[in-house]
């Protein structure tokens, strides 16, 4: 079993920048492909970002935050980061961690992903 915890959200003004951590622990842990997944009041969740746990940290981002986030990991930490830059107020939502079992690859997609933190609110105000 895999746990997951966030951490690293807050209220800020549109422009600020905020650094969201995930710690994870459990023997499923060491090798699992790791996301961010959103979700705004109203909305349905969404993908921000994912990560190769491994393998060279290949990454991907929504269009919506190209340029602007960078997911990064510390393996050693069994942590996941999530440095978001410019903040917009369309970025406010809740923030999941989530992470697959090991042996997959990388994926945008919510369903792929097996384990879930509960979430860390990021509000940006305009």
């Amino acid at each position: 079993q895999l746990q997951l915890v966030e951490s690293g959200g807050r209220l800020v003004q549109a422009g600020a920048s905020l650094r969201l951590s995930c710690v994870g622990s459990g023997s499923a842990f060491s090798g699992s492909p790791m996301g961010w997944f959103r979700q705004a009041p109203g909305k349905e969740r969404e993908f921000v970002a994912a990560i190769e746990w491994i393998h060279v940290g290949r990454t991907e981002y929504a269009e919506a935050v190209k340029g602007r986030f960078i997911i990064s990991r510390d393996i050693a930490k069994n942590t996941m980061y999530l440095r978001m830059n410019s903040l917009k107020p369309e970025d406010t939502g809740l923030y999941f961690c989530a992470a697959r079992n090991p042996g997959y690859g990388l994926s945008t997609e919510e369903f792929a992903y097996e384990y879930w933190g509960q979430g860390t609110q990021v509000t940006v105000s305009s």
